[in-house]
């Protein structure tokens, strides 16, 4: 399997219950497993069918046909050739649902979830274009002109038309989310009925594990953990829907007036690293690609604003890891709350 250059995506919180899944067959149906990496990342895709299917290249393909389109670490592909001015690219069908799904996001966050922040994230020293200079807030300031999703216009001859020539557009934030997607389709044209699929930590499952002949179980760590310790903070049921996690609490702070525990998340809006009580974010929504994208605004509006948020759309579940008076807690809704194992 190849290892093709890589998205830098968000640290990953949730994990694919990988070990205690894979067993015997059932009703006639084969389990087959691929796990590899890909976009900076690993991969695991477990399926079950009647007959062998083999798939690498299938998702070599996919691997491939994303970083050539939406990878910022690939300076050949799509959206690196846009960012540094190249106004002749025709977008494809992939890059076009990524951008559709974000302005979506983006309304709906009120500019919080933002594509467009790619020269801060670079900025901050988190993308393929660190700076070496020290950051300012003159520096931050300067950049700010360049963030906006409005900023951008998607043509009926499918090109991205800038407001401004420096506008830096990184999709990293829900690339990962949608690569999941697309697996699930292909999948889905492979008439599988039953699967789960995972990159780096972002899933989407279908039908059941049938070694089981229940729903797939996947889990959320420990936010407390110690490094290279392996302890969940929740298990659940994941059953036709996608799954992502968003977050750094292994990097919190603690305040040295209070004890509170944060996090430092940049603003879109103010181009700052702005403390967050919010540590994690768990998102279920009808893909992934949503899902990825919702966990990242979520955490850039905190705890507060993102339940204000959460009043406004729909079909979304979430389970948030918060930190208030020096406690760690949970707030979830009743949707997620369906689905957590109690056991």
């Amino acid at each position: 399997m190849k290892v093709y250059k890589r998205f830098k995506f968000k640290i990953v919180l949730v994990t694919f219950s990988f070990g205690f899944l894979i067993t015997s067959c059932a009703k006639n149906q084969k389990a087959q497993v691929f796990t590899g990496e890909a976009l900076g990342t690993t991969y695991q895709v477990k399926f079950f069918h009647d007959t062998e299917l083999p798939i690498e290249k299938g998702l070599d393909s996919i691997f491939e046909v994303i970083n050539r389109s939406m990878s910022t670490y690939q300076p050949d592909s799509d959206i690196s050739k846009i960012n540094t001015g190249d106004t002749s690219i025709v977008i494809d069908n992939n890059f076009k649902k990524v951008f559709k799904a974000s302005e979506k996001i983006y309304l709906e966050s009120n500019g919080f979830f933002d594509p467009t922040v790619g020269n801060l994230v670079n900025a901050y020293g988190f993308g393929p274009e660190s700076r070496k200079d020290s950051l300012n807030t003159r520096i931050i300031d300067s950049l700010l002109q360049y963030v906006g999703l409005n900023k951008l216009k998607l043509t009926s001859e499918n090109r991205i038309v800038k407001d401004l020539p420096g506008i830096y557009l990184d999709f990293n934030a829900i690339a990962k989310g949608f690569t999941v997607d697309v697996i699930a389709e292909y999948l889905n044209s492979k008439k599988v009925a039953n699967y789960l699929v995972e990159v780096g930590g972002e899933l989407v499952a279908k039908g059941s594990n049938m070694d089981s002949e229940e729903p797939w179980v996947v889990a959320i760590d420990d936010p407390l953990q110690k490094e290279g310790e392996r302890e969940f903070e929740a298990t659940l049921y994941l059953k036709d829907r996608g799954m992502a996690t968003s977050g750094n609490y292994r990097k919190f702070r603690l305040d040295s007036l209070n004890g509170q525990r944060y996090v430092h998340t940049i603003n879109p809006i103010t181009g700052r690293s702005e403390k967050s009580n919010l540590l994690s974010a768990s998102v279920l929504a009808k893909n992934c690609a949503l899902a990825d994208g919702y966990a990242t605004a979520f955490m850039a509006l905190g705890l507060e604003r993102s339940q204000e948020m959460l009043s406004k759309i729909k079909d979304v579940d979430v389970y948030f890891i918060y930190a208030e008076d020096e406690e760690v807690k949970v707030f979830s809704t009743p949707g997620f709350k369906k689905v957590l194992r109690t056991e």
